[in-house]
């Protein structure tokens, strides 16, 4: 785990979207970082959402303009950032009896076409659907509708080629290891406890400490140690609280003829999306719904599978029945409590609560920064206001360079995937094209070293399952700090999915042989 007493400039407690994000930002302009995660990366909130890459068209509704405006921009960046892994994504809004009137949604699309320079994405247009295809997986009497474009990504991968990112670029990135405690060190840093999986403790200083955690933002600030006779006030003078609101999904077999994105208005004022997912399946979400207790015991309940499915029938052709789910998984959102009334309307923006633990700024005191709410797609500009609100706090550190730089794997060549699935295919033609086009899409250019020269399908070694062999698992575990087999098929890979429940006992065996 380290030596006692090393020293960091940034320590980051909270290994989702927006601890790797902020962490990878940091190591780039050259600070010393330590990003700690008591689980796995992305193993809570952050790979537990919608898949998307969007500017959030429904919180038009809610008159976040500033919110929508920067996630549009950031769609842009993400898709010259990580091409790999952010795909364009047409989505269908059809027109229902007793909804939202066309008006309204033609008024919102304008300003989601306007609110931000669109470069890569068509603009939103009117559909008929006994003439666009997208009519066909739905019921007869929705006739009409609009096509707007976000995008999917691979959420989870995103964490963790964002934490990759920070370590190539030096920042230290330990999982399974969590903060014991912290305390000031009477120098106007921080003495860390950490705590590694198997109960032993280390300790580091930090010079300022970024409280990442997500849904476990507070208990975090439960293990902060007062010096005697010492406290605590935010600076920023801002009170903060948590509110914690579950979303659900479902996963079914892909919905004959949904090649697109779904976005269906409930009864109740919320949307639910139908979404393209993993090549064969359709992801069904989100629900919102008020959350207690520990946020790593979330699963989904009855009301919210019947929920879903209600939604998705109201639309569908075909109706899906509960025998239809594949999987399911549910994630706790850490938001900014604004006081809302109804959990769908509670703000998706961020807060920054600074803190001065001790005796305060420049006498010796030790600075907290918490973070309240955030979404998948602005977690890059969190990560910049993160650090430009630290910056005086900090050493001297490099300009902002995130907005330009690809994640790793990113730098595709001219055509895309599928021209660096060609490349592929000539340095390995002995290898089934699934395969092949799964390391692309997974790793980008980074698939010629997860390769590393096989050119046959018994130099892939032991198969696991679906596109899933030895050869990458030795991959995920030493570059990406995979440690188990839930790790491996279900947030750096979705390979569970293509593994059925009766053999999915003997492939997690498996895969615990090679991670051990």
């Amino acid at each position: 785990m380290g030596n006692e007493g090393e020293r960091f400039d940034l320590a980051v407690v909270g290994g989702g979207i927006n601890g790797a994000g902020i962490a990878c930002d940091a190591a780039g302009r050259g600070l010393r970082v330590l990003l700690v995660e008591a689980r796995d990366l992305a193993a809570a909130t952050s790979s537990a959402s919608s898949k998307l890459i969007h500017g959030g068209l429904r919180y038009l509704e809610h008159w976040e303009f500033r919110l929508v405006r920067e996630a549009l921009a950031e769609r842009e960046v993400m898709l010259r950032k990580a091409p790999h892994i952010v795909h364009p994504l047409r989505i269908v809004l059809p027109m229902m009896a007793g909804m939202r009137p066309a008006w309204m949604l033609r008024l919102g699309l304008f300003l989601y076409d306007h609110l931000s320079r669109r470069v890569s994405l068509p603009g939103s247009r009117g559909l008929d659907f006994s003439r666009d295809p997208a009519g066909h997986p739905l019921v007869t009497r929705l006739r009409r509708g609009f096509a707007y474009w976000d995008c999917a990504v691979d959420d989870a991968r995103l964490v963790v080629l964002n934490a990759r990112a920070a370590a190539d670029r030096g920042a230290d990135i330990r999982t399974r290891t969590a903060l014991a405690r912290a305390r000031p060190d009477g120098a106007g840093g921080w003495r860390l406890g950490l705590r590694d999986a198997g109960g032993g403790e280390r300790e580091v200083r930090a010079q300022v400490l970024v409280n990442a955690a997500g849904p476990w933002v507070e208990d975090v600030l439960g293990r902060i140690e007062m010096p005697p006779g010492k406290g605590r006030a935010a600076a920023s003078g801002a009170h903060a609280r948590l509110r914690l609101v579950k979303g659900s999904h479902i996963v079914v077999p892909r919905i004959p003829g949904a090649g697109d994105g779904y976005i269906l208005q409930n009864p109740d004022g919320r949307v639910v999306f139908i979404l393209p997912f993993a090549q064969a399946f359709s992801l069904i979400g989100t629900t919102d719904v008020p959350f207690e207790g520990d946020p790593a015991e979330a699963r989904i309940d009855e009301g919210e599978i019947d929920y879903l499915l209600e939604a998705a029938n109201r639309a569908l052709a075909r109706p899906l029945a509960r025998a239809d789910i594949v999987w399911s998984f549910s994630g706790v959102r850490a938001l900014f409590d604004d006081s809302a009334a109804n959990a769908s309307a509670v703000t998706r923006d961020y807060r920054l609560v600074r803190d001065w633990v001790g005796d305060g700024a420049g006498a010796g005191g030790a600075l907290l920064l918490s973070l309240y709410g955030g979404k998948l797609t602005t977690y890059r500009r969190l990560a910049e206001k993160v650090l430009d609100e630290l910056a005086p706090h900090l050493p001297p550190m490099g300009p902002a360079w995130t907005e330009t730089a690809t994640l790793p794997g990113g730098d595709l060549p001219e055509g895309g995937l599928p021209r660096l699935v060609e490349e592929l295919k000539g340095a390995s033609p002995n290898i089934d094209e699934a395969v092949l086009e799964a390391l692309a899409g997974r790793h980008g250019t980074l698939a010629r070293r997860v390769l590393d020269g096989a050119r046959s399908m018994a130099d892939l070694g032991a198969h696991v399952g679906g596109t899933l062999y030895e050869r990458e698992v030795a991959w995920l575990a030493a570059h990406e700090w995979a440690q188990t087999p839930e790790d491996v098929l279900w947030r750096r890979t979705k390979e569970g999915l293509f593994i059925a429940a009766e053999a999915r006992a003997e492939a997690e065996r498996l895969l615990a042989e090679m991670l051990s």
